[in-house]
């Protein structure tokens, strides 16, 4: 039997971007929801294999019209669903309403991701967010009533004008929620972005603020029964996301939408990014592919480990050995031996990961693992 994948699904609809935003969601294009969701229901349409997870990301989906999901919905009841299937729709507060959340129900979403980001209105004001702090405490209370049993929070730190403390009573205040899942991102100024034309006037925290911020994250979270799977993710017991872990895993995912990305038997393609120009393209050739490429056997190898070493338990060298029937010293022997000689990687039993202090210099040690 062919192998499951994961299926990811792009609405690239938002009702104001937020100033850091560099994702490929675009504001004031509300007259297009109903022909993207045309589009889009027909592309799901075309995915045959057996689907083992579901995200729907953004953008933000919760924006989209009910008349543009119940288009989507008809497309998403066809497809092969595995029994014990996770279904993430991502949303913002202020963009839910109770109609949406039962909507997404009945739909089969069984886990939300919000975005809150702060917890302080004078900081969600100034990253360009549409809403308050009341407003996601009534949209997360508002899913928990209607049944929702497994909810993600997103999170940012070293944002401008954030202090420790400020991060400190994200923290506090979103595990007061009691979520069964946190990302915790910092803040990455993107070219392109709001934040980055007017990076002179911002007030970012040094780096020594969010090293702390960072290490602030694991000690409240840990302290409060969330485990770090990931460099950027905590979960509570068995909640760790599924879907995510997909792409850390060097497994197969297929993306549907404007500028989804998939990977399928080592070819890596991508859709349109013009929403018009993807609508365009699903109608006329039934496809919006426009960038395909074959991965090496070197590419493979050189992702599965900087994927996987974003995992706390690192990777499996039978697993290396298994995809390329060979022993993961032979070819990663030098660099291995260097961090471990650093306390940055340990070898132990079947996984090679890294350490805490590893994890902080990820992304140094990360490129030492592209192959020449």
């Amino acid at each position: 039997m062919e192998e499951a994948v994961a299926l990811y699904i792009h609405i690239p609809f938002c009702k104001q971007k937020c100033f850091y935003c560099d994702f490929p969601s675009f504001s004031g294009k509300e007259s297009l929801m109903i022909d993207y969701a045309k589009a889009l229901s027909f592309e799901i349409s075309q995915v045959k294999n057996r689907v083992k997870t579901i995200f729907i990301g953004g953008g933000t989906p919760t924006y989209l019209s009910l008349d543009g999901w119940n288009i989507i919905k008809k497309a998403l009841d066809k497809l092969n669903k595995m029994e014990n299937l996770e279904f993430t729709i991502e949303g913002n507060p202020g963009s839910f309403t109770e109609d949406k959340l039962k909507f997404f129900k009945d739909m089969g979403v069984n886990r939300l991701s919000i975005g809150v980001q702060a917890m302080q209105d004078d900081i969600l004001r100034s990253l360009g967010r549409i809403h308050t702090v009341e407003d996601f405490k009534n949209s997360f209370n508002m899913a928990r009533n209607i049944g929702f049993d497994n909810i993600n929070l997103d999170i940012m730190f070293g944002v401008p004008n954030q202090s420790l403390k400020d991060y400190e009573n994200t923290l506090k205040e979103a595990v007061k929620m009691n979520p069964e899942h946190i990302s915790c991102y910092s803040l990455i100024i993107e070219e392109g972005t709001k934040f980055c034309n007017n990076l002179k006037n911002l007030s970012l925290p040094s780096e020594e603020e969010e090293r702390l911020m960072y290490e602030t994250t694991i000690k409240i979270l840990k302290n409060s029964g969330y485990e770090q799977y990931e460099i950027s993710n905590y979960s509570k017991v068995n909640k760790e996301c599924r879907h995510n872990l997909v792409y850390w895993s060097l497994e197969d995912y297929i993306g549907c939408g404007s500028s989804a990305h998939s990977y399928v038997k080592g070819s890596r393609y991508r859709n349109e990014i013009d929403i018009n120009e993807y609508i365009l393209k699903i109608k006329e050739k039934g496809n919006a592919k426009v960038e395909e490429k074959i991965n090496t056997r070197k590419n493979n190898m050189e992702e599965f480990m900087f994927l996987g070493l974003r995992k706390n338990k690192g990777i499996s060298k039978e697993d290396f050995y298994r995809k390329f029937k060979l022993d993961i010293y032979s070819v990663y022997g030098n660099t291995i031996e260097k961090y471990k000689k650093l306390n940055f990687i340990v070898d132990k039993g079947d996984n090679i990961y890294l350490t805490q202090s590893g994890l902080q210099v990820s992304n140094n040690i990360m490129s030492d693992f592209l192959l020449d």
